[in-house]
């Protein structure tokens, strides 16, 4: 369930394989279009503008699809297995994608390619997971490296270089299935969430781990705040930690 950026639009995905863009702009919001194109349930929904978004699906394909375009502008068939996770770049040029083949690939969408730009098969199981760092163009640290990050059940974080392609760093501290990722605001720091209860922040491109935390139950996802102080996780036990940085 993602919000476009002018805040007109509400887009969701679902288990009846369809996607809808909802105009939330007035009191009565509506089904602005209905997208009925994958095959199985839709898993994650990403906007790259306005109206342009990207979803994927149980099917194995990715799609670009536009308001008002009754058909994908591009569709991807690159993956093996069902796509987990669809997510934009900051500069909305790169879409990553990740999979239960245990691959995450980055499509070039100005391209007439049909393969991806960059394959990353280093993990060892199934990706839940991908983040881009707030980094690069189009984001507030355009001087900073673009990077991206993979979290697997395999329990190990990857983060990749997406100017060559090469792996930067593997964070290989965690035991369990690592459910969520995400950058600081600067992009310096990356937490990680996994399955047993432990977040760690890790200091990026050092690649040590900085801080851990340990929880009860499994961590479903975790959060910086904006001034980069504090990181918040949501564990299966039915809470909520917030946690002092540094």
């Amino acid at each position: 369930l993602k919000w476009n950026k002018k805040g007109n639009y509400l887009l969701s995905g679902s288990y009846d394989k369809t996607t809808i863009v909802w105009d939330v702009s007035t009191h009565n919001g509506f089904i602005e279009q209905q997208f009925n194109d994958h095959q199985a349930p839709a898993l994650d929904v990403d906007w790259k503008d306005d109206t342009t978004f990207a979803s994927c699906s149980t099917d194995k394909t990715v799609h670009i699809c536009r308001v008002g375009m009754p058909r994908p502008l591009k569709t991807y068939t690159g993956h093996a297995d069902e796509v987990n996770a669809v997510k934009w770049d900051p500069s909305g040029n790169l879409l990553a994608s990740c999979s239960d083949d245990c691959t995450a690939k980055v499509w070039d969408v100005n391209s007439d390619r049909k393969d991806p730009l960059f394959d990353f098969k280093s993990h060892q199981q199934e990706i839940y997971t991908v983040k881009w760092a707030p980094t690069g163009p189009g984001s507030k640290n355009p001087n900073k490296l673009p990077m991206l990050a993979t979290a697997s059940f395999d329990g190990s974080v990857r983060l990749w270089n997406v100017q060559d392609g090469s792996c930067i760093q593997v964070f290989s501290r965690h035991r369990d299935s690592v459910y969520s990722v995400a950058f600081s605001p600067s992009g310096n720091y990356l937490a990680s969430g996994s399955l047993a209860g432990q977040l760690y922040i890790w200091n990026v491109m050092e690649g040590r781990h900085i801080k851990s935390f340990k929880g009860k139950g499994d961590i479903f996802e975790v959060a910086w705040n904006k001034e980069e102080t504090r990181v918040a996780a949501c564990f299966s036990s039915n809470v909520v930690c917030i946690i002092d940085f540094p």
